[in-house]
């Protein structure tokens, strides 16, 4: 492989991108990779999570504007290209019976039809991998599920002449993987260290309902990029609306973290290059092809 090598990040909101892969992204920007995210809503159902900004009129009325600067900082702080590809946030349903979701958002868009803005995308920018959402979402937000759909959709059309044909040359990206940086041995890793240094863990009752999240995932792909951990932090902590950094995110100390679990995980869902599992590099099997 001689030309440089690219990768394209599939997320459903401003913020995805820094608290799954970030440091992963980071890492590859620094070896020269061309990393672009897609972000496939604005957020602006998006709740304001942050309780020191919670009530701010300003923030509440120009939500929209106010999240696209986070994301303009964090794609900064990250070293990322990043893309909209302008859909309408659908918000997270609550309630029981679920209240239905908003005319006009992404959720409920017609896949075929969405998938149309990530396959011109694909096609612009020619990634070798993708990285995107499991069929689960990672968690059941609707945009996160219409997220995978879609790029499995621009994954396999890509490349097909005739398929969108309007939608600029055919390109078709090499492997596509699942983030599945919330996985349980990593949680578990994380939780025991804490407790074995006598401090206090945000992950016991992640750990003690784990069975009701869906079943456990195959990781195929273990990042080293614990040296881009502080750097994945503070993308994070750009998007201030929706992240406090006083918060639970924040309580392993970076230097335990790199010691006990310094990767960032995968499930490779897709691949038209031959590679061995388990890899430590997305691009496992195009480097040397």
């Amino acid at each position: 492989m001689t030309e440089q090598l690219r990768l394209m990040a599939v997320h459903a909101h401003p913020d995805d991108e820094s608290s799954k892969g970030a440091a992963t992204m980071a890492k590859y920007v620094s070896e020269g990779v061309d990393v672009l995210v897609a972000t496939c809503t604005g957020g602006e159902r998006g709740s304001i999570l942050n309780p020191k900004l919670q009530g701010d009129p300003y923030i509440e009325e120009h939500i929209h504007e106010v999240r696209a600067k986070e994301m303009a900082e964090a794609r900064d702080i990250l070293g990322v290209k990043q893309e909209w590809l302008g859909f309408v946030d659908s918000g997270l349903p609550e309630g029981d019976p679920l209240p239905p979701l908003p005319d006009g958002c992404f959720a409920l868009q017609n896949v075929e039809e969405a998938a149309e803005a990530l396959v011109r995308l694909i096609r612009e920018f020619r990634p070798h991998v993708v990285t995107t959402y499991d069929e689960n979402g990672g968690y059941p937000h609707p945009d996160h599920i219409m997220t995978h759909k879609i790029s499995m959709v621009a994954f396999e059309a890509a490349g097909d002449p005739s398929r969108y044909p309007e939608a600029g040359e055919p390109w078709q990206p090499l492997k596509l993987y699942y983030n599945q940086g919330f996985n349980r041995p990593r949680t578990q890793a994380l939780h025991d260290a804490l407790l074995e240094r006598g401090m206090e863990s945000p992950y016991g009752e992640w750990l003690e309902r784990w069975h009701t999240m869906g079943r456990e995932r195959t990781l195929t792909t273990y990042v080293p990029c614990g040296d881009f951990f502080e750097i994945r932090d503070k993308a994070l902590i750009a998007h201030a609306t929706q992240i406090d950094p006083d918060g639970g995110w924040f309580r392993v100390p970076l230097d335990l973290q790199r010691e006990v679990w310094p990767t960032e995980e995968y499930e490779l869902a897709k691949s038209l290059v031959g590679t061995s599992l388990p890899e430590d590099d997305l691009f496992a099997g195009i480097r040397n092809n």
